[in-house]
């Protein structure tokens, strides 16, 4: 037997990520326009990157508050009542490393060995993946596929329930598909969890990259004080700011002593000249917001015209998020195609394979980046697809 043999057989059986397989095959290609991770190519903004900097300057570098610091949670509650036309208050949240911590924590606060969580695919592995670790049973329902694009058969979500399910993680706007659930939808699943004794997951970090009017419907928008809804969340994508890992939970101000004891025996917190830059990011980021999903909209809209004219890729223009997901004729097996995307056609994208059920024959491409490298890789892929 190897050493590995005495580990868990959950550890030892975590998958490898089918996006960083591709992605450490092609990281060092000359030329190569990668497009295979969910971010944007634009640095942390200089208002933000100097907040934290001057803490660092002022020596906060010590221990600090295991909820996050008093000025940011306020922060976010401001931040919350001047989007969501509600009061919140700083009672409500607690600071996390990135909103995978946000995930873990929500899982551990809810889920364990054996338990169900029913979830929407194809989907972004890393809750599936970090619940199965923790020893618990994810249990996809698949969104449905049509020209229309992607849709939720919320029936679908009621039929997966087991006596063993404990909650439903909805992740809306979605990672990759785009789909955006509405108003209705979302009143539809909080019943069923409701009736069934469930908490959700609520994964909204896409709230503001939505294509209608204003940003994307939220629990926030429908529930009532005391519904079972853990809302995890992330500095990332908004403010420009995955390096940080820097995040959130929403809760009951009922469940923070729970929480702030599951951050101090994980990370015992987030370094508070970090939490000095996320204060200035919720305060004064809102246009950086804005002009972000503005660039997003002209850039999901260049990639559908090119690969859409090429009569082989079928997809609808996502409703939200900054992902397009599309699948190309004559091509069912994503991950190795992926491959050979890097090879000829210099573009590195995420196969639909490592986004679960329902994905297997997709491409995932990342377009928050510039509008002329998103325009010259969507040329390249056509060019790739037109030589199938």
């Amino acid at each position: 037997m190897s050493l590995i043999d005495f580990a868990r057989p959950e550890a030892r059986l975590a998958p490898e990520s089918g996006i960083v397989a591709v992605l450490n095959y092609g990281r060092t290609r000359e030329g190569l326009i990668p497009l295979w991770t969910g971010e944007g190519d634009l640095p942390t903004p200089a208002f933000i990157a100097d907040a934290a900097r001057q803490a660092l300057a002022d020596g906060e570098t010590f221990y600090t508050w295991q909820r996050g610091i008093p000025e940011l949670r306020a922060a976010l509650a401001r931040y919350h009542t001047r989007h969501f036309a509600r009061p919140f208050q700083p009672e409500e949240f607690l600071v996390t490393t990135g909103g995978m911590q946000a995930i873990l924590l929500a899982i551990q606060a809810i889920a364990g060995q054996g338990d169900e969580v029913v979830y929407l695919a194809p989907a972004w592995p890393n809750f599936a993946g970090a619940l199965g670790i923790a020893g618990g049973i994810p249990v996809a329902v698949t969104l449905d596929h049509s020209g229309n694009g992607w849709s939720c058969d919320v029936g679908k979500i009621e039929a997966a329930i087991s006596p063993r399910t404990k909650a439903l993680f909805i992740n809306t706007p979605s990672n990759p598909t785009g789909w955006t659930a509405d108003r209705e939808t979302l009143v539809q699943i909080l019943d069923i969890a409701r009736r069934h004794g469930l908490w959700i997951v609520a994964d909204e970090i896409y709230t503001h990259f939505h294509y209608g009017e204003g940003r994307a419907a939220s629990f926030m928008d429908i529930m009532n004080d005391d519904d079972r809804i853990l809302f995890v969340n992330s500095f990332s994508k908004n403010w420009a700011m995955t390096g940080w890992r820097v995040g959130w939970l929403r809760v009951h101000p009922e469940l923070q002593q729970m929480f702030e004891n599951l951050i101090q025996y994980s990370t015992s917190g987030v370094a508070q000249f970090m939490q000095r830059g996320a204060v200035a990011a919720l305060d004064h980021g809102d246009p950086f917001i804005f002009e972000q999903v503005a660039r997003a909209r002209a850039a999901r809209d260049i990639a559908c015209d090119i690969l859409g004219a090429t009569g082989r890729a079928n997809f609808a223009a996502p409703q939200g998020a900054f992902y397009l997901f599309f699948k190309v004729d004559g091509v069912t097996d994503s991950h190795q195609a992926a491959f050979d995307i890097v090879d000829r056609a210099n573009v590195g994208l995420a196969p639909g394979t490592a986004f679960g059920a329902g994905g297997e024959a997709f491409f995932r491409i990342c377009f928050h980046r510039r509008l002329d490298q998103v325009e010259e890789a969507s040329h390249r892929l056509a060019g790739w697809i037109r030589g199938l």
